[in-house]
């Protein structure tokens, strides 16, 4: 399989299984990125802003204040103020006052950004073939598996 990454990368020899496994890690990760990205843009949202949407439509019609979105990503982003400003221009996303701590501010998902994650959900979920097509159910859990023992430790 190293034959492919050697392929993608146009090198030649690798220091390590290790770095092997790390550069597919993320040549896989920027394949995926990539085409999420691409089944978010026929929808006008980024996957960063879908994933927030995503988030906020879990906490309907609550919503939930910025740390908390934060702690939720998937990829937090730096600055997720603008990230929902941008979504607010585009009538996806509401902010408002916590009536519990007039502090803190509250983000939550409009029916607007509701219809839109249901529309581009479908086109992100057919994404998952590329995972069932090309790997059994016992080599899909057993990279889930994998994966989790090289960040869980750090949650």
């Amino acid at each position: 399989m190293v034959l492919i990454l050697k392929k993608r990368l146009k090198q030649k020899k690798f220091d390590s299984a290790e770095q092997v496994a790390l550069l597919n890690i993320l040549v896989t990760a920027n394949f995926l990125r990539m085409k999420i990205d691409n089944a978010c843009s026929k929808f006008g949202i980024t996957a960063t802003q879908f994933n927030m949407l995503r988030i906020l439509n879990g906490k309907y019609p609550e919503g939930y204040p910025r740390r908390e979105i934060i702690n939720r990503m998937i990829e937090p982003a730096p600055d997720v103020t603008r990230l929902i400003d941008r979504l607010i221009k585009q009538g996806l996303v509401e902010r408002f006052t916590s009536a519990d701590d007039r502090r803190l501010s509250v983000a939550r998902i409009t029916k607007k950004g509701i219809k839109v994650l249901e529309k581009t959900k479908p086109k992100i979920n057919d994404l998952n073939s590329l995972i069932s097509d090309n790997l059994t159910p016992g080599e899909i859990r057993k990279i889930s598996d994998s994966l989790e023992k090289i960040y869980g430790p750090y949650i």
